[in-house]
């Protein structure tokens, strides 16, 4: 049974996180030939302030590339 996680920061829609878990799982069951009903996809949001890039908080860097 292929379980994947992923993670993401916060901020995406439920709709694109679905449309996200339909198609890794279309695609594992396409690969591995597994059927859709085994595959298990974990989707964690991680607030930007606890993602880090380059030593500092991805909320901080979002920040700095806005400007």
């Amino acid at each position: 049974m292929p379980f994947i996680q992923i993670s993401l920061i916060a901020g995406r829609s439920d709709e694109k996180v679905r449309e996200l878990i339909k198609n890794v799982t279309d695609t594992v069951a396409k690969t591995l030939e597994a059927p859709h009903a085994n595959i298990r996809v974990l989707v964690s949001e991680i607030p930007a302030s606890h993602w880090g890039i380059g030593g500092a908080p991805a909320s901080e860097v979002r920040k700095i590339q806005k400007n």
